[in-house]
């Protein structure tokens, strides 16, 4: 068993179930969040290995969350990994959510085993999942996103 924490940002109670079976059948222990408010002090109070990010969250939407989470005083805090899952618009946000600081985007519904294989890929685990690179990651450049630095 993995015992990695996952921050789960979602207001559909029924999507934060679908992703608590999910996760802690694969051995991640799992706390949500419902709001952008409340993401926030959730990721100072339990300090997360990963953050599953929902971009449509009432009290600020999930942009807003990743800024904040970037813009950390707690240093930890702004490292932890954010994976943006949204039905929303997929070009304007995924670009966006990229270039704040998430390290991945993978749009509803996703596939329980991309997800699995993106999280472990994140957290440094093996990827028993998938193949290596269904989604992409940040850092492995994905070329339909300007990097910030360039």
């Amino acid at each position: 068993m993995s015992n990695k924490k996952i921050l789960i940002v979602e207001d559909d109670a029924d999507v934060r179930l679908g992703y608590q079976v999910l996760l802690k059948a694969n051995g991640y222990d799992t706390f949500f969040a419902a709001d952008a408010i409340s993401a926030i002090s959730e990721a100072r109070k339990q300090m997360p290995d990963l953050i599953i990010l929902d971009l449509g969250l009432p009290a600020g939407d999930g942009h807003v969350v990743l800024e904040r989470l970037r813009g950390a005083i707690n240093l930890d805090l702004g490292a932890i990994p954010v994976v943006v899952v949204s039905g929303r618009d997929l070009r304007g946000n995924k670009e966006r959510a990229l270039k704040g600081g998430a390290k991945a985007f993978l749009q509803k519904p996703w596939d329980d085993d991309e997800l699995l294989s993106l999280i472990a890929r994140l957290l440094g685990q093996p990827d028993i999942y998938g193949q290596p690179g269904a989604i992409p990651v940040w850092e492995l450049e994905d070329p339909a996103v300007e990097s910030p630095d360039r």
